[in-house]
């Protein structure tokens, strides 16, 4: 089985290849639903499963699919050194995109998640990529933008 992940430079917003996908980016530029599935997950979270480690499918085109993925405690101010990224819920949400993913014969699209705000470092969140998704079966673009 191939444990390496497949580098691709494009938009994370616009995956190539066929059959459904699923892909993990703030996306409200392009879909406004996954930010409003999103808002409304946390705003009701008192009666359903938002929490660190948690994982969202919102259906945004016949066969793709956005995966919000609570992966981080917080927001990173401009003043605080302290990095929001749990590793620990990556993890477990990365488990779940699996089984969705396999369920639906789906890859999944993606920039380098859990690096940018959340102050993550690709050396730990790849890791958990490889053995969550690509030892599953489960084929996964990393995009980098040109």
């Amino acid at each position: 089985m191939n444990t390496e992940l497949a580098y691709v430079r494009g938009d994370a917003t616009r995956p190539g290849g066929t059959g459904p996908k699923g892909f993990v980016v703030a996306l409200s530029r392009r879909w406004q639903q996954p930010e409003a599935a999103y808002r409304q997950w946390h705003r009701d979270r008192g009666t359903n499963d938002f929490a660190l480690g948690a994982t969202q499918l919102v259906q945004v085109d016949a066969g793709l699919w956005v995966a919000n993925l609570i992966g981080q405690h917080g927001i990173r101010s401009r003043t605080s050194t302290a990095r929001p990224v749990r590793y620990e819920a990556i993890d477990q949400a990365l488990t779940t995109l699996a089984e969705r993913a396999t369920e639906r014969r789906a890859s999944v699209h993606m920039p380098r998640i859990g690096c940018g705000l959340a102050g993550g470092r690709w050396e730990e969140i790849e890791p958990l990529i490889i053995h969550r998704l690509i030892e599953q079966g489960v084929p996964v673009p990393v995009y980098d933008l040109e």
